[in-house]
């Protein structure tokens, strides 16, 4: 009878649960339009509070910084105790933020309501990841795809934001945002319910589960692995920041475009870089996860060190290639961190997901504070080379090594 119960437990833990990928999926992307509309409101500050690029920096460093470090705090601590009813209790703060910056008088109200949003978003970010991963069954790369998609796709909203909401209202039109955070704190109730349901199957049927404990050799592996994932997560991060908080302003210097127009280009970088995230994990699943990676930031290189010497038509082209070759490892960077260290699902999505604000909220400090003292161009031209760096991932385990290590 108990091994009857035993098996029946296995299957269903092998199974893939769509329903759940789908709505946590499109709760990743509600969470993430509510980031979205900060940068995507930094033309529209910059006018009417007179903030420099590099108080811009600051407020994209604020939001991202806050919830790259609390991400894998957090993802350690729920590794040990899930608290599946923190995923509603998230959303409720970014609400709280979002109706903060609709009201913000000035430059420091406003780093106090994106300070509510980021920590809203370290706290669902590795615990929906959790939720992914238990809802993925074998198929982990395709889940953590369809959850991330969700995600890249709220941020490639942030151009529509703009031309649509905050270009007309101002940015008092932020206030209509709060109702996104409230519909997610809706959906998420539904998937605390499961989650918590799911995290007692789980936990019965991971105790007669055992993890091979690495040696000092294969620690060491590990731990060269894990620096190298940092530095490929930089290279990713400081490109994306540059594209998503400047080309906007690259391309009205450049090209004389109006401030919606510019939106085009964003757009189409961060859309592409939701399709490519997608495509990403069924792909790593077929040819392996350490290929993908390699071939995600290699394979836009040369594309992104043509765009700055291009036309207005041409750059939209390019930037849709890039946005999609280089995101298409975004999920499976963050699979890979999960297969290198088994049992710890919180922590590395938190580290990995993490680590990339944490870079681009870095990155968007020192992005910044470049445009205003050596300009744009310059800057552009210099954040062309970051893809380059993907040649680190030969030095990456290939998969089939990582899995002999717990085998």
């Amino acid at each position: 009878m108990d091994n009857t119960k035993k098996k029946s437990n296995k299957q269903k833990n092998n199974q893939t649960v769509y329903s759940i990928l789908f709505i946590i999926g499109t709760c990743h992307l509600l969470n993430d339009s509510l980031q979205a509309v900060i940068p995507a409101m930094f033309p529209i500050l910059e006018k009417s509070l007179g903030l420099t690029f590099t108080q811009l920096g600051l407020i994209a460093f604020t939001l991202n910084m806050v919830s790259s470090v609390m991400q894998p705090l957090i993802g350690m601590y729920t590794d040990k105790h899930p608290l599946p009813y923190a995923l509603p209790l998230g959303l409720t703060s970014s609400m709280v933020g979002m109706l903060g910056l609709a009201l913000a008088p000035d430059f420091w109200t406003i780093l106090i309501s994106v300070f509510f949003i980021g920590l809203g978003s370290a706290v669902f970010h590795p615990e929906g990841s959790r939720v992914a991963y238990l809802a993925a069954g074998t198929r982990r790369g395709l889940a953590q795809s369809i959850y991330q998609v969700g995600g890249n796709s709220g941020q490639a909203l942030a151009p529509v934001i703009t031309a649509l909401v905050l270009v007309p209202l101002g940015q008092f039109g932020a206030i209509w945002f709060t109702l996104i955070a409230g519909l997610a704190v809706f959906f998420l109730m539904h998937i605390s319910k499961w989650y918590a349901a799911q995290i007692k199957l789980f936990s019965s049927s991971k105790k007669s589960q055992i993890i091979k404990r690495p040696n000092k050799k294969m620690s060491k592996a590990i731990k060269n692995a894990v620096i190298v994932l940092i530095f490929l997560v930089f290279a990713r991060s400081w490109y994306t920041a540059a594209i998503s908080n400047f080309y906007a302003f690259y391309a009205i210097e450049s090209y004389g475009l109006t401030i919606a127009k510019s939106q085009i280009y964003i757009f189409t970088f961060l859309v592409m870089g939701a399709v490519g995230t997608f495509f990403g994990g069924p792909l790593a699943d077929r040819f392996g996860k350490r290929n993908v990676i390699l071939i995600s930031l290699l394979a836009p290189a040369p594309l992104a060190l043509l765009l700055p010497h291009i036309g207005a038509v041409s750059s939209v082209i390019l930037l849709a290639l890039i946005g999609f070759l280089l995101m298409s490892s975004f999920s499976v960077t963050v699979v890979y961190a999960q297969e290198l260290i088994p049992g710890k699902i919180g922590t590395m999505s938190g580290l990995i997901v993490g680590l990339a604000f944490g870079m681009g909220a870095i990155g968007s400090v020192a992005l910044g504070s470049m445009i205003d003292l050596v300009g744009l161009t310059t800057t552009m031209i210099a954040i062309s080379t970051l893809p380059l760096l993907g040649i680190l991932t030969y030095l990456l385990p290939t998969d089939e090594k990582v899995r002999g290590w717990y085998a």
